[in-house]
């Protein structure tokens, strides 16, 4: 009588299951730290967004004299500016909303002459350690 026997031994299946542990334990970290690395790509994100406005915004100021979309003048630029950008998103949702933002510094633009910049620091709501600076041009 010959028997033949089919299958893996002990030995076997706990070498795979180390590999496969080892496997895991290196990529698991990469996978780990997307969280963060996509709350700092959202707030660069509007960041930009809002920095694109403001320039958008003073060249329109530039061109017509002394009429602007935004009259960047006042104590808070960042926060009049970033209204006017979530007509531009889908829904007319708030651009600080989509991307879970905050805005954790609002230099003033009073006093400040037309064409000088000044800056807006949003941080992330996702990760309050994450944050991206906006450079708004003042209207004076």
């Amino acid at each position: 009588m010959h028997s033949t026997q089919k299958g893996f031994t002990l030995i076997e299946l706990v070498v795979v299951i180390v590999i496969l542990g080892i496997l895991a334990a290196t990529a698991l970290p990469k996978f780990v730290d997307l969280k963060g690395d996509a709350a700092q790509a959202a707030i660069q994100g509007v960041a930009a967004a809002v920095s694109s406005s403001s320039a958008i915004n003073y060249s329109k100021y530039q061109i017509s004299g002394t009429t602007a979309a935004e009259q960047l003048n006042a104590a808070t630029p960042c926060a009049i500016l970033v209204p006017s950008i979530k007509t531009g998103l889908t829904g007319g949702a708030s651009a600080l909303g989509n991307a879970h933002a905050t805005i954790a510094t609002d230099n003033t633009c009073a006093g400040v002459a037309a064409g000088a910049t000044v800056a807006c620091v949003l941080q992330s709501t996702d990760d309050t350690t994450k944050q991206a600076t906006a450079t708004i041009i003042c209207t004076g």
